[in-house]
């Protein structure tokens, strides 16, 4: 493997920095070598001809990949585009890592399980999406996997941060225009601070980065793991959370409502819940628990 010469400096090529995890990566990974963030402008990851020059360009050592298709709901009526960006641009990426000589770090989610066990899922579990968002994003596992170039596929879930859309930026603004807010409360997981996940991933490449033989490290390393804040609540004590940290001036009734009251176009997994063990015994890193990380993110 190229990057496995001692002392030469890596080569992190970040897709999607505009984007929630992006942006906190081109943060945390500064120091671990040459960092080359690209948003949209600069990698289309629509179109499979940009994904191959770009790459070839740069001739990165690790590729990191957060960018993805993340409107759940959407994804059910906008197939073609989920599979572009959720299937076709990490096999893509994972092709050209295969042909450097490069690793690739990819994210993937909680909803390529069905949500029907009653424990943490854990990596070896048997995967079954309920959506078009989950199937996609496990072709896209499937498809790295098979490419056989060094990876590292990290399953994490409820992602939030202070940029982009998500739960914690929707609970804010509707806590501000209501009194009284509706949601699901028989939906468990763990919700997931973009800068957390960013963080985790600084620790595991620093030891890839500096390890005395960087090819032989990947080789151990490479698989499947799931990386998510520790813990775990509903969606209705995520908003009760959100809303007892933030500076409203008053508070809304947070309202219990089961997820059979509230359709989307998408099946969401009623449990939600992985096992953090292998990612903590594999780098012995494990990610705080979710309500500390929401205190420091709301800070």
């Amino acid at each position: 493997m190229r990057e496995g010469v001692m002392g030469q400096q890596a080569t992190i090529l970040v897709t999607g920095v505009n984007g929630q995890v992006g942006y906190e990566l081109l943060r945390s990974l500064q120091g671990l070598g040459r960092v080359v963030g690209l948003d949209r402008a600069a990698l289309d990851l629509d179109s499979p001809d940009a994904i191959r020059r770009v790459v070839r360009e740069v001739k990165p050592t690790i590729i990191v990949n957060p960018a993805a298709y993340t409107a759940v709901d959407k994804a059910e009526s906008d197939v073609e585009r989920a599979q572009r960006l959720n299937v076709q641009a990490p096999a893509l990426l994972a092709e050209e890592a295969k042909r450097l000589g490069a690793a690739l770090v990819h994210y993937s989610t909680d909803y390529v399980f069905d949500g029907t066990k009653d424990t943490p899922y854990v990596e070896t579990d048997t995967v079954n999406p309920q959506n078009v968002y989950g199937k996609t994003k496990l072709e896209g596992e499937q498809a790295i996997l098979a490419s056989g170039c060094d990876h590292l596929v990290l399953r994490t879930s409820w992602v939030y941060g202070t940029r982009g859309k998500n739960f914690l930026l929707t609970m804010l603004k509707l806590g501000a225009e209501r009194d009284e807010v509706s949601v699901v409360a028989d939906q468990i997981g763990a919700p997931t601070w973009s800068r957390t996940i960013a963080a985790s991933t600084a620790h595991v490449l620093a030891q890839a980065t500096h390890a005395a033989d960087r090819g032989q490290w990947w080789a151990q390393q490479s698989g499947v793991y799931h990386l998510t804040a520790g813990g775990a609540t509903s969606w209705h004590g995520f908003a009760e959370a959100i809303f007892e940290l933030s500076s409203l001036a008053k508070r809304p009734v947070v309202k219990p409502i089961p997820a059979s009251s509230y359709r989307t176009p998408a099946i969401r997994p009623a449990n939600s819940r992985v096992s953090n063990d292998k990612f903590a015994a594999a780098f012995g890193v494990r990610a705080p628990d979710w309500r500390e990380a929401l205190a420091l993110c709301m800070q």
